[in-house]
């Protein structure tokens, strides 16, 4: 008998109903692949659209649901002429609630090229993955910061050993899953300025604390500044990198553009019991409507959520299902039909999801 798994869906603004669509059609189509497991998918309107019209962008009800859900899949969020009475943007009300109150602390960014898609570094050695702490660094200050007397701004970098041991250490695993897969050394590429900061210098000294627990794994450094630089001109060399939030979220976007932009940019926001997929990329709302939005990353999120699954219920081939999608997704890019124009092609929102759903249906499992 199929395994029923409970799935909060939030499609959010702009684009992301758009999106978010196409990944269900997908998911829908794994589900008749596979007889273990099934989706139950409970739709929410958590939105800045919604706190446009109501005052509340995500109701309690809506977060107790998304706790209570096996996983929770996102599509984009944010208007971004609506803004909070402080001046700052609606949209972290939901993600970083989310992130929070449910200690999402591994925000897990895959960068990868995928062969056919126009990108400006068409290189199949790009395979690596940001591993940014969530909860801690710059941004967990949001909310704390000061201003006085509208001159002078304050905001404070928070970073602890017990956050910082959790995201090195969920790095480190993820590398010898890497190496396992692909059959060679794993590598964690430490990222900060540590140079400079006594934070970072911290967070450099608690890695070494944490690897010294994987002799398997090489370990590596860098700073954040000549890392920006690495990943355009050596991004072969890099297989997990840890870093600080606020520099993570500079790297993970740094990532996507050089293998064919933020369409391309699947991510997780991971705890130990919890976890929210979506596209690393915004809501567009310039393109809106139009169809022409590239579903890839919010499919590609949704294979990591079914990978995500599988390490909790072993048995169902969930894991198996993930690698479906994936395979789906690279055989029909490298066919170069009906691909978005962001990765080069002339197609549409419904072409992409239509292409990769052909591969799915003419998959023998």
């Amino acid at each position: 008998m199929a395994t029923t798994l409970r799935i909060a869906v939030l499609p959010g603004d702009g684009i992301g109903p758009e999106i978010v669509a196409e990944a269900i059609r997908v998911l829908r189509a794994i589900e008749e692949k596979f007889s273990s497991f099934k989706m139950d998918f409970r739709f929410h309107d958590a939105s800045v659209a919604r706190y446009s019209r109501t005052g509340v962008a995500m109701p309690d009800e809506t977060f107790n649901d998304c706790k209570a859900a096996d996983a929770i899949l996102l599509g984009a969020m944010g208007i971004p002429e609506v803004r909070l009475p402080d001046g700052t943007e609606v949209q972290p009300e939901i993600v970083l609630r989310l992130r929070f109150a449910l200690d999402l602390y591994a925000g897990v960014r895959p960068v990868k090229y995928y062969e056919g898609v126009t990108s400006r570094l068409m290189d199949p050695r790009i395979d690596y993955v940001v591993m940014r702490e969530n909860t801690e660094g710059l941004i967990g200050a949001r909310g704390g910061g000061n201003i006085f007397h509208d001159q002078v701004a304050t905001d404070t970098m928070v970073i602890t050993r017990y956050g910082t041991t959790k995201i090195v250490r969920a790095s480190a695993k993820l590398a010898q899953a890497r190496a396992r897969k692909f059959g060679r050394p794993g590598k964690v590429t430490c990222v900060d300025k540590s140079n400079i900061l006594r934070s970072y210098a911290f967070f450099r000294k608690v890695y070494d604390d944490v690897m010294a627990d994987f002799p398997d794994l090489e370990k590596d450094y860098a700073y954040t500044d000549a890392m920006t630089v690495n990943q355009i001109l050596w991004p072969e060399r890099y297989d997990v990198i840890v870093t600080e939030n606020a520099f993570g979220d500079i790297l993970s976007d740094l990532g996507p553009a050089t293998v064919g932009g933020m369409g391309m940019a699947p991510s997780g926001d991971i705890g130990d019991r919890h976890a929210v997929f979506q596209p690393s990329h915004g809501s567009a709302p310039t393109i809106a409507g139009k169809g022409i939005a590239n579903p890839i990353a919010t499919i590609l999120s949704a294979a990591m959520m079914l990978d995500w699954l599988g390490e909790r219920h072993p048995g169902l081939k969930l894991n198996e299902a993930a690698e479906l999608i994936d395979n789906a997704v690279t055989a029909f890019i490298r066919k170069k039909q009906g691909l978005t124009i962001d990765i080069g092609g002339n197609g549409s929102t419904k072409t992409t999801g239509d292409g990769i759903l052909r591969e799915i249906e003419g998959t023998k499992i």
